[in-house]
């Protein structure tokens, strides 16, 4: 064959057409046309043509490494989905041309939004540029405005003259340099000559500042956003919480020092209440230690609402606190998340917001300061518990050989890949293993940790750091296969602070006499660990809490500039209405958010919808803006969002790298789709049918990690992947 067709091909359509063909030696075209046989008979359980082209459709987009197929390959696509469902001749012609004719208007219109948004974003950035480069310093203000240097710095200090941008030099008021619009000061020249009299001992009325007749609108300045915000006093927009008479209950304590037990303890003892947690994996294991204490309590996470009627008791993950109705008692976990850069900000609005009566505050002794700085905004008094750890914790006082591993070990690396590598080699020296790592979902996570904990299908656990938040394993030994991390931006040495929340997982109480922390072999000194376990937590260099903008800020501010742009609201919330050197808060990263926006900002949705798309969890790295713009796109033009699907799986001893990969990928997208499900039912329809995918998706993970590789399969990656490259060492026998 001179050129390769475009076919989406997968594992399962080799497989299938090598059992069909019954030929040692098959001609390329018998292996050809069996192939798109194969192909034929898996597309035709997506049920329709449709549905059958666009499954096809991301599998060679995924195939070629790409956020969608060419238009070429849509149209082999199509003719594929068409022969599945045995289309004759003409209709197979129109369903082609209908298919591209609909893609290339999707893609027009795609094109035309970004070009739009573009050219909106590049305005509005020109401008902020030109504004800014127009300022001038309180040196210039007496040349504008025909007064002395006197005179402008009292009418600086009684807020006549308004300050346009604050540029911080260090911390506090002074360590500042003050900017002003000039065109704002020229239209304040009419004002001069009353402000004088005024100040003459006269005896006349104050007068009011009116604008020049004439003038040009002006630019709304930073100071007149900043009060409709309101960010620097954030503490007040949550007016329940402030009506009540809140007291914050802090109790801290390392890893296995009985924290969580202590609180739902007493939250089961009130006559309502929420629990908190950082992951859904842990806001189901909450409702579950509410059911074993006699509680039947609601499930809200981003992706799922599991309600019990007439329940007053709640389970649910942090961002979905709610804000309104008041509970007795509010337990939120693992406050150290308060430094945490992207998810901090929700850990503030939860502490601060949450409308019960106690707040029962859980975390690691390094948020204490934080805490309390907290308390000391909402002016509410802290009583503070301390927990000791219910079994000792040590260093070991010699590295582990991999070959050393024992029942009960838990070895920990940091990168999906290293994870996969350890458990493939594992494997090889017949040891029986249990797999948990961020990509997981909470469901195949929470699998693997019964094998480890309870059926006694596996002995040691491979785990990334996914482990340190939850998950009560019979862990005897924490093993370190590294003491180094890519961190996103950079390799670093671990932070003690990780080591103990990490090692701290080691001895649970009631299962091991003592907990025992080890480093493998050639990948670090033993005496690391024992400094890092033995180091008390210092207090963070900047105690302000992280907030974020919540829909009601965003739309303040946007009112204020006379602007539906949501990219040039979340910009200019970003670069001015929350002070960098403001004494009480900083402002969370909202750059993710920003980046959706520029994607999506001139589609025809209110800007309270796209606020929406701006939060919802996709993976950049799965092309996900690329593919919620699509999604947001349909919503413009009144569209159906279909869940998206795996397809045929192969057999899950014979899954390779590329598709668990791909099945942990279509999980995610999953995850998005069912949290806009949530927020928009009418257009992201078949809710129940995304359950069942998402179920099936975990169900065929968890057995692909619960099974020894047969006939050449190979969990572990193929390819290298700079960001998880381990510093060469001996190896680890």
């Amino acid at each position: 064959m001179a050129e390769q067709p475009l076919l989406p091909v997968r594992r399962t359509d080799v497989e299938g057409a090598l059992e069909t063909i019954g030929v040692a030696d098959p001609s390329p075209d018998a292996l050809l046309s069996t192939l798109r046989g194969a192909i034929r008979r898996r597309l035709r359980l997506a049920g329709s043509p449709e549905a059958a082209a666009s499954l096809a459709a991301e599998d060679l987009a995924a195939q070629q490494g790409k956020p969608e197929a060419t238009l070429e390959g849509i149209a082999a696509c199509a003719g594929l989905a068409a022969q599945a469902f045995d289309l004759d001749e003409g209709a197979t012609a129109r369903f082609v041309a209908e298919t591209l004719e609909a893609e290339r208007a999707r893609r027009k219109a795609l094109r035309d939004a970004a070009s739009a948004a573009r050219k909106a974003r590049e305005e509005a950035d020109r401008q902020q540029k030109e504004w800014e480069a127009s300022l001038v310093t309180r040196d210039a203000i007496a040349a504008l405005l025909g007064c002395t240097a006197a005179e402008a710095e009292a009418w600086i200090r009684a807020r006549r003259i308004p300050v346009a941008r604050r540029l911080a030099t260090g911390r506090g008021r002074g360590a500042e340099i003050l900017q002003f619009d000039p065109a704002v000061l020229a239209s304040l020249r009419p004002e001069v000559a009353a402000w004088r009299q005024e100040a003459a001992p006269t005896g006349r009325p104050a007068r009011s500042r009116v604008e020049a007749p004439g003038a040009p609108p002006q630019r709304v300045a930073n100071a007149v956003l900043a009060k409709a915000a309101a960010m620097d006093r954030f503490v007040s927009h949550f007016t329940t919480a402030r009506a009540l008479d809140r007291r914050i209950t802090l109790i801290t304590g390392p890893t296995n020092s009985g924290k969580s037990h202590q609180a739902l303890d007493r939250l089961s003892r009130a006559e309502s209440g929420i629990a908190l947690a950082p992951l859904r994996l842990l806001a189901h294991e909450f409702r579950e230690a509410l059911a074993a204490r006699g509680i039947q309590a609601t499930l809200v996470t981003g992706e799922e609402r599991d309600p019990v009627p007439g329940s007053r008791f709640t389970a649910a993950t942090v961002e979905m606190c709610p804000f309104n109705t008041p509970v007795d008692v509010a337990v939120i976990d693992e406050a150290q998340l308060l430094t945490d850069p992207d998810r901090g900000h929700a850990w503030t609005a939860a502490i601060m917001g949450v409308p019960a009566r106690e707040v029962v505050v859980l975390g690691s002794p390094d948020c204490i300061p934080l805490v309390r700085r907290i308390a000391a905004l909402t002016d509410e008094p802290v009583e503070e518990i301390s927990l000791e750890r219910k079994s000792p914790l040590r260093a070991a006082d010699e590295p582990v050989a991999l070959g050393d591993l024992r029942k009960g070990d838990a070895l920990i690396a940091f990168s999906r890949r290293d994870v996969l590598e350890l458990r493939s080699e594992l494997q090889r020296r017949n040891r029986r293993v249990a797999t948990i790592y961020g990509a997981l979902s909470p469901e195949v996570r929470r699998a693997e940790a019964r094998r480890f904990r309870e059926t006694g299908e596996a002995d040691i656990l491979v785990a990334t750091d996914a482990i340190g938040l939850g998950l009560n394993l019979p862990i005897s030994r924490i093993v370190f296969s590294t003491l180094e991390k890519w961190d996103g931006t950079a390799r670093r040495a671990l932070h003690a602070s990780e080591v103990r929340q990490i090692g701290g997982r080691a001895g649970r109480f009631g299962h091991h006499e003592e907990g025992v922390v080890a480093v493998l072999v050639g990948a670090g000194r033993p005496a690391a660990i024992k400094l890092a376990l033995g180091t008390v937590p210092a207090a963070p260099d900047d105690l302000r809490p992280r907030v974020a903008p919540d829909l009601a800020i965003v739309t303040a501010v946007a009112r204020e500039m006379g602007t539906e742009s949501l990219y040039a609201t979340l910009t200019r919330l970003q670069r001015a209405v929350l002070r960098p050197d403001d004494p009480s808060y900083r402002l969370a990263d909202i750059s993710a958010q920003i980046t959706i926006a520029a994607e999506i900002d001139k589609l025809d949705l209110p800007l309270a919808t796209r606020w929406t798309y701006a939060l919802c969890p996709v993976d950049s790295r799965d092309y996900g803006i690329e593919r919620l713009a699509r999604w947001a796109l349909d919503h413009t033009r009144g569209h159906k969002v279909r869940p998206p699907e795996a397809g045929t799986l192969p057999r899950p001893d014979t899954a390779g790298p590329l598709e668990l990969e791909r099945a942990e990928k279509t999980y995610k997208r999953l995850v998005a789709w069912r949290w806009l499900s949530m927020r928009f039912p009418d257009t992201y329809v078949a809710a129940e049918e995304a359950a069942r995918e998402s179920t099936r998706v975990n169900d065929w993970i968890e057995a692909v990690l619960a099974s020894h590789p047969a006939r050449g399969g190979r969990h572990a990656p193929e390819r290298p992947d700079p960001k998880a490259r381990r510093k060469p060492g001996p190896l680890r026998r």
